[in-house]
């Protein structure tokens, strides 16, 4: 039996609601990784909560992430769209950009860090 390293654990599976969104933080210290998790057609998707146009976090308001219709991630500071399958910046100043995908396995019901991720 595999146990799972609870410092990989992001999330249960069933805390991220189908084509929902949520933040999540691992690790302390003045340079946690911030990121965010988008459930799109039974997969999860993550990446950085940073936007490639001026480094600011994504989310104004903890865990809001989408466009009103949750068709797409959306930053707030400067209304950057981005795919949510492919974190690809479709409309805004970052356009032709990605968000940073961060690397995830989906294990025992939960959405789990990658044993190691890229920085």
């Amino acid at each position: 039996m595999r146990y799972l390293d609870v410092a990989q654990v992001i999330c249960p599976l069933e805390e991220l609601a189908e084509g929902g969104s949520r933040g999540f933080t691992l690790g302390g210290g003045e340079w946690p990784l911030q990121g965010l998790l988008v459930r799109v057609n039974g997969q999860v998707h993550a990446y950085r909560n940073r936007c490639p146009h001026a480094g600011h976090r994504l989310d104004m308001l903890p865990n809001r992430f989408l466009s009103p219709d949750g068709s797409v991630i959306v930053c707030a500071s400067h209304g950057a769209l981005f795919d949510k399958h492919s974190g690809y910046c479709i409309a805004g100043p970052c356009a032709g950009r990605s968000l940073t995908p961060v690397p995830l396995r989906l294990e025992g019901g939960y959405v789990l860090l990658e044993e190691d991720p890229t920085p």
